[in-house]
């Protein structure tokens, strides 16, 4: 079965780093746009950020100048490096396969993923 596994999430003071990873399993990884979508208690799932598989990215606001999407088709990886996290930052991290749409395409809505992830807790103390 093909599968979405992420790693890297933990504890982190606020100001401070962290690096997810998601490997997929599958042999088609570039062929996927990938995204990574968050959710926290209470809250609904939302969308962070994507890496197309022409390699373009886009970001949510909230991330945007501290969080960096990419990826490495020879490993079968997509990253998401969190600078300067906040408190609000705290929830279950999702990684995410698409499908959808064209070469250059950065879907931002969780219908337009095909494959997801178990997730990775991040917590950010205060």
């Amino acid at each position: 079965q093909v599968q979405l596994v992420e790693s890297g999430g933990g504890l982190v003071q606020a100001g401070g780093s962290l690096r997810l990873s998601c490997v997929d399993s599958g042999r088609t990884f570039s062929n996927y746009a990938m995204g990574w979508f968050r959710q926290s208690p209470g809250k609904e799932r939302e969308f962070v950020a994507v890496i197309s598989r022409g390699g373009n990215t886009a970001s949510a606001d909230s991330v945007k100048g501290r969080f960096t999407i990419s990826r490495d088709n020879t490993k079968n990886t997509v990253y998401l490096q969190m600078n300067s996290l906040k408190p609000e930052d705290a929830a279950v991290y999702y990684c995410a396969a698409s499908t959808s749409g064209g070469y250059f395409h950065t879907p931002r809505f969780g219908y337009e993923y095909d494959r997801w992830g178990q997730g990775t807790q991040v917590t950010v103390s205060s």
